[in-house]
């Protein structure tokens, strides 16, 4: 590598390196390739194919371009790219892809896999967590115990490299044979390169490293989408963790008509993730004295402490509190608690609405939890062990807690009965997988994450003081911590105290006595907004009523809403009042014609009463204007089926495939459709697939069974449900009923 100093973000050779080497790959393709090739074979003598010879990567979805192994020491260094990219080094370093193979916690996870099942396993994790690990064969038992290359986990050359993907994720990437330049002929060259060779020929370089689909959503998608497959676990394929999946449903993708907000402009994973920023550092990658970020800011609260990153968790703690969450102190229940919704004497908003409250009364509070500025549900992947919940106090005036919920125990625990944003993942034995053994889980006994656009609503009642005691504040937050205590000690093989980061939140005042209404806050949402977060929270709540009449104030405040009128139509199509779901679907019509989002509404209302033909025309319509709608072309897929039009609703559960290749209803309708069109391997392909990836109809005993020995969470498992603050026993008052998951998917879903 000839000599370089660097100066203005360029490098710039001395006379030592101004010879430079031809830039061909030339006679070097066939001699790289016989040596890639030795390399592989020796490999492959002590390597464990427990899957098949053809199979040398599984669990991971990840594969090579050549199908071999391929050498580490093809992969350039992180500090080798960091000769002209140091701001993007610098960044990189402390990002969580940077060290995501070398952190302590994640390290003992695997060690717990490897020691359970063997090290073969842990393919499923390495192919994000330690890409080069995986492609050059090192997971194996023979395989070499020093790999230096561990420290740098997805390293620059890793992501660089990746020649196609597609949206399956567990590591759903090709990986090609690492090039920083290509010759004349548009060739990868695979050997040493210097700088002055790459200074020489920048378009060559750009065009050995970049691809377009580098900065599409759908290439994040090979590791932030997972499953857990019948080769790890030895039991079926299990849905883990569909960030893809949740950002393309969601308003930031601009893919689909269903969400309940829209966004001005579209938004993918990079937009939010990597943000240009000004350099600090020289970098040739900036442009006009901007990078895109390589950070990947996100909630990774713990690298930084570890590591000492002061600025990536400054940034971080930023990032996180940047408008994510919207906590609205909705509304407050007068009275004992009570089954249903409706049956509540209500005041809402609050600070609009006057009201009286008597003294020792027992009143409920309602808090509306909004997920307005993620593309993805909250919390995302690991939910099992991140934890988010919300803290909710109520303080007398001189500060004094009366009443909480969701506080830190001495031992570093979260309170029990907290409103966390998680889920339980369930084992064989009815046990708690409380160290992320995934590969035990057979079901998951509930999941109170918030869908991207949705609202959440949260439910606490408490005693009022006397009238003496002055007045009272209640305040909700919304926390995050990276792991639960448990986890985290396990990980760290000791006591470790985590950074906690109030996200959002929302105190209001209450006296004894008459309560006027105030100003709203600067940032407090308007009164039809409140109302609307509302009505979308009591929809997910299964509250129909409540969710219909919440949309009614909506109107009133808002005729001109188009989105109101739809809103309140899903409402009667869940209750099943599809007579009642019509009109408000063609007022939502004629204040927005051609609303994809109505249209689709109303073809599921016309399907219902019969109305096939109309049915088809309006998912017709919905699927010109969002091609890649799932939602819609599966629709319109059952919709042709129901007609017997077998070779069109193939081609859209086809399409389905496409947007999902896991679409759990597409499998399933195309294994009768080949059927039935005498493609028999085909229909037995999809069958075969459908079974495995169908919900286990026996898994819900497991949860139950877990269930019924926690009673201290099993409240968070029902949909309706109140955190009761040191409420006094009530002789009679029944625990609510614990309701069997439908599921064994770790990641939610929505309507």
């Amino acid at each position: 590598m000839g000599c370089f100093a660097l100066v203005a973000g360029f490098c710039v050779l001395t006379s030592a390196s101004l010879h430079l080497q031809a830039v061909k790959a030339g006679s070097e393709v066939e001699e790289g390739a016989a040596t890639r090739h030795a390399y592989s074979e020796k490999v492959a003598e002590k390597y464990n194919y427990r899957y098949g010879k053809e199979l040398p990567f599984l669990p991971s979805n990840a594969t090579t371009v050549n199908g071999e192994f391929l050498d580490p020491r093809l992969f350039p260094t992180a500090d080798y790219c960091g000769h002209c990219h140091r701001e993007s080094h610098k960044q990189w370093r402390e990002s969580a892809h940077s060290n995501a193979n070398r952190v302590p916690y994640y390290l003992r996870n695997v060690a717990l896999l490897n020691d359970s099942k063997g090290i073969e396993f842990s393919r499923h994790c390495e192919g994000c967590h330690d890409p080069i690990a995986l492609v050059s064969g090192a997971l194996t038992q023979a395989g070499p115990k020093k790999r230096p290359y561990d420290q740098d986990g997805v390293t620059c050359t890793v992501c660089h490299s990746i020649q196609a993907i597609d949206t399956r994720g567990t590591g759903s990437y090709v990986m090609g044979i690492p090039a920083v330049l290509v010759d004349e002929g548009g060739q990868p060259v695979t050997r040493k390169v210097s700088d002055g060779e790459i200074l020489a020929h920048l378009d060559r370089h750009s065009k050995a490293v970049m691809k377009d689909f580098y900065r599409t959503s759908a290439f994040c998608a090979t590791c932030h989408k997972a499953a857990l497959p019948r080769t790890l676990n030895d039991y079926k394929w299990q849905r883990a963790i569909s960030l893809y999946d949740e950002w393309q449903n969601s308003s930031f993708a601009k893919q689909s008509p269903l969400p309940f907000y829209v966004k001005d402009s579209v938004s993918s994973c990079q937009t939010c993730h990597m943000q240009r920023e000004k350099l600090t550092l020289t970098d040739s990658g900036a442009k006009e004295g901007q990078l895109a970020s390589h950070r990947w800011l996100g909630a990774n609260t713990l690298i930084p402490k570890i590591y000492g990153f002061d600025e990536q968790a400054t940034r971080i703690v930023q990032f996180l509190q940047n408008s994510v969450f919207n906590v609205d102190i909705f509304a407050l229940e007068h009275g004992e608690m009570v089954d249903s919704a409706s049956e509540k004497e209500l005041v809402a908003p609050l600070g609009l609405t006057p009201f009286t409250i008597a003294p020792g009364e027992t009143i409920t509070a309602d808090v509306v939890i909004q997920n307005k500025g993620i593309a993805h549900s909250h919390v995302p992947e690991q939910r099992d062990m991140y934890e988010s919940w919300v803290e909710f106090l109520v303080k007398d005036a001189s500060g004094r807690i009366l009443h909480q919920s969701g506080f830190i125990k001495p031992d570093g625990n979260l309170d029990e009965r907290a409103h966390s944003f998680t889920n339980r993942l369930v084992n064989v034995k009815g046990g708690l997988n409380d160290l992320h053994q995934v590969w035990t889980n057979r079901v998951v006994a509930y999941n109170n994450t918030i869908q991207s656009g949705r609202s959440q609503l949260v439910r606490y009642s408490f005693v009022m003081p006397p009238a003496s005691g002055g007045p009272i504040t209640i305040t909700a937050t919304v926390k995050y911590r990276r792991f639960d205590q448990h986890f985290i000690d396990f990980g760290m093989n000791r006591h470790y105290e985590q950074p906690i980061v109030d996200m959002s939140a929302e105190t209001r005042t209450l006296v004894v006595g008459e309560n006027k209404p105030i100003a709203p806050g600067a940032t407090e949402n308007k009164e039809w907004m409140r109302w609307n977060n509302y009505g979308i929270a009591m929809l997910d709540a299964q509250q129909y009523a409540a969710s219909a009449h919440a949309f009614q104030h909506v109107a009133r405040l808002r005729p001109d809403y188009a989105d109101v009128y739809t809103n309140t139509a899903i409402v009667q199509i869940q209750w099943e009042k599809y007579d009642e779901a019509r009109p408000n679907l063609q007022k939502a019509l004629t204040l927005a014609p051609g609303s994809a989002r109505a249209l689709y509404y109303q073809a599921l209302v016309e399907r219902n009463l019969g109305n096939m033909s109309e049915a088809i025309a309006d998912l017709q319509k919905v699927v010109t204007s969002f091609p890649e709608s799932r939602d819609a072309h599966r629709e319109l897929g059952f919709s042709y089926y129901q007609l017997h039009q077998y070779d069109l609703a193939r081609a859209e559960y086809e399409k389905v495939q496409t947007i999902d290749p896991d679409d759990l209803a597409a499998h399933y309708n195309l294994s009768i459709l080949y059927r039935r069109l005498g493609l028999k391997d085909k229909a037995q392909q999809q069958a075969a697939i459908f079974a495995d990836q169908k919900d286990d109809p026996t898994a819900s005993t497991y949860a139950l069974e877990y269930l019924r020995q926690h009673t201290e969470i099993a409240n968070e498992s029902v949909i309706w449900h109140t955190h009761e603050l040191d409420m006094p026993f009530k002789p009679g008052l029944q625990p609510p009923q614990t309701v069997a998951p439908t599921s064994s998917s770790m990641s939610g879903g929505s309507f």
